[in-house]
């Protein structure tokens, strides 16, 4: 109870509620971009009305998914001068031009030609429409690439000084962006960001076919869907390998905390289940595989790993949370690997559309993808701490001498309205996803009627420059 009266607690809490409820939106239109980009070139390439169909069935719930994510993301960031001033006055001036470069970029490119992507089919050329359509999923990359940027700043701080005034001032700007642990963290999340769009749009198709498993929209949907999930998902496990390594060099408590290890070992087993005890200083109950621990983690089945008892007591992060949240990562990744390679079997056999086993499967799996994102936020970012930069700063340093009353007065605040507001708008996403595609798509306006009902766009009674 004590702990849940701490400012610093709820702090925390409200950034680490807000940021779960921003980070599911880009993890899905990073990859909902790329796949609008797809489907259109395919669509000009082989003329193929399916492939439009499909494109104009995703693209306005693109629209309406982008718009949360903007919102989410405004209301996040005002929180790094209301809660966590300290932390903004002594990392601004690193922290600072990366974020804004990430509005300057991405975020006018992804706006920029956001319009032209949504309205301009049939007003400025195919071609020229297509290049709207890669630019807006260029921007979703490279907004991905400012603010992983600064994430694993705070996580690997390198290019830096400090100042008289206790300032983290950039010395080296390339080093700053381009940071020990940028470039894994940068293609684990991109790649997580596919998947998770794969399996959305692989939830769609499946519930489209389980109604008529003819529905030629639906079949192209599923298909692209699972053969994303077939290439992807390994490469994602691949890529989760190398991260491992980098995080193990760079940050081995945080690696000790999600594998469980509280002594060091060489020939470390590989705890799969267990319960962390951090007043025994021991995982009870552990279900472990001998010397796998060692040959993940240094590739060498005698490689040392280092346990907990190596840290300061004060320098271990809540180890049940990451613990856990580790492992939901991990074993989620390996269904999508495991389902991807199972729809290969069945497209080698002409099965894929004829299994609803299959497509109730894929159902289940569709949140997927949400869940071991936010899954790995948490490893990453609980496994940081005590420290918001990670060696530098403690998180509790960096929090602003604010009030308990005024905290929870905010968090609760946040919770009512996002609850109400997203709650609204995942409702009519789930809506729109539940329509069936279909040739209808083809002659509808491409995101028309979510941009009206939100009031963007002029409505049926006015014209172009919206006068009745």
């Amino acid at each position: 109870m004590d702990v849940l009266l701490d400012p610093l607690f709820l702090a925390r809490a409200q950034f680490a509620f807000t940021v779960s409820f921003h980070i599911v939106f880009p993890a899905f239109t990073i990859g909902l971009a790329s796949f609008l980009a797809v489907l259109e070139g395919l669509w000009l390439l082989t003329g193929r009305d399916v492939y439009l169909q499909v494109f104009r069935f995703w693209l306005k719930i693109f629209a309406v998914s982008f718009a949360m994510g903007v919102v989410s993301g405004l209301v996040m960031s005002y929180q790094f001068g209301t809660n966590w001033s300290v932390f903004s006055d002594k990392a601004g001036p690193v922290i600072g031009p990366l974020m804004g470069y990430e509005v300057l970029s991405a975020f006018f490119l992804e706006a920029g030609f956001l319009g032209v992507m949504l309205f301009g089919m049939n007003k400025v050329g195919k071609g020229l429409h297509m290049f709207a359509t890669g630019m807006v999923a260029f921007g979703t990359f490279l907004s991905a690439f400012w603010i992983l940027a600064v994430n694993s700043w705070m996580q690997t701080p390198a290019g830096y000084a400090i100042a008289a005034n206790g300032q983290y001032v950039p010395v080296d700007w390339l080093a700053v962006i381009f940071n020990p642990s940028f470039p894994y963290r940068l293609v684990h999340m991109v790649l997580a960001a596919y998947l998770t769009t794969a399996f959305v749009v692989g939830a769609v198709g499946a519930w489209h076919l389980l109604k008529d498993k003819s529905n030629q929209a639906a079949r192209v949907m599923f298909s692209m869907a699972m053969w994303m999930a077939a290439i992807v998902a390994p490469i994602q496990i691949v890529a989760g390998d190398f991260h491992g390594l980098n995080t193990l060099k760079y940050q081995p408590a945080k690696v000790a905390a999600m594998e469980g290890h509280y002594d060091t070992h060489r020939g470390a087993p590989l705890i799969l289940f267990g319960w962390p005890d951090n007043d025994a200083a021991e995982t009870r109950y552990a279900i472990a595989i001998p010397k796998l621990g060692s040959l993940i983690l240094t590739h060498e089945w005698e490689g040392e790993v280092k346990g907990l008892k190596e840290f300061p007591r004060q320098d271990w992060p809540p180890t049940h949370v990451v613990f856990w949240s580790f492992r939901i990562m991990v074993g989620l990744g390996f269904a999508m690997a495991l389902l991807g390679s199972i729809t290969l079997l069945l497209r080698w056999r002409g099965k894929l559309y004829d299994a609803p086993w299959l497509h109730k499967v894929a159902l289940l799996m569709g949140p997927s993808g949400f869940i071991a994102v936010l899954a790995g936020w948490v490893t990453t970012e609980v496994g940081r701490q005590p420290y918001v930069i990670y060696g530098l700063l403690r998180t509790a340093d960096a929090v602003s001498p604010i009030g308990l009353p005024g905290v929870a007065a905010s968090l609760i605040a946040f919770v009512i309205v996002y609850f109400i507001v997203f709650g609204a708008g995942i409702f009519y996403l789930l809506r729109m996803m539940g329509k069936r595609p279909g040739p209808d798509d083809l002659h509808a306006p491409a995101a028309e009627a979510p941009i009206r009902s939100a009031g963007i766009m002029p409505g049926p009674a006015m014209n172009e420059r919206g006068v009745p």
